[in-house]
């Protein structure tokens, strides 16, 4: 004669541990995973993960976080805007340069390698 869970635990019955370890568990993982759905939906990972500063997108939010922050004047805003504009070009001169300068030094399987590792980098 088997007693279903739910007679079981009418009549003060006491589940198995090991089936309420098993229900807790799943039940844990189950709201952690709707959690983190939940979270991705509200764009919580975005606001996480900032784009780089030296993409266009990364550019847009710094120089507005600027802006805001330090409450600059329109002309302030455009020497500052001239002045980060001359920067990032200045930083992608010198990476290009530097990837340049490094790949001269490897041979053809190496710089395979160190692409791969950029890119890598990158993601």
């Amino acid at each position: 004669m088997s007693i279903s869970l739910l007679e079981g635990a009418a009549t003060g019955r006491s589940w198995n541990p090991k089936l309420a370890c098993g229900v807790t568990l799943a039940l844990v993982f189950l709201c952690g995973a709707a959690a983190g759905a939940l979270a991705m939906n509200l764009g919580v990972h975005n606001r996480l993960h900032q784009p780089a500063f030296d993409t266009p997108a990364g550019k847009v939010l710094y120089f507005d976080r600027l802006q805001k922050e330090l409450d600059l004047t329109p002309a302030q805003t455009e020497q500052i805007q001239s002045i980060l504009n001359d920067f990032w070009q200045y930083y992608r001169t010198v990476l290009s340069d530097s990837k340049a300068r490094v790949e001269q030094l490897l041979n053809e399987d190496q710089r395979r390698k160190f692409e791969r590792l950029l890119q890598e980098h990158a993601k």
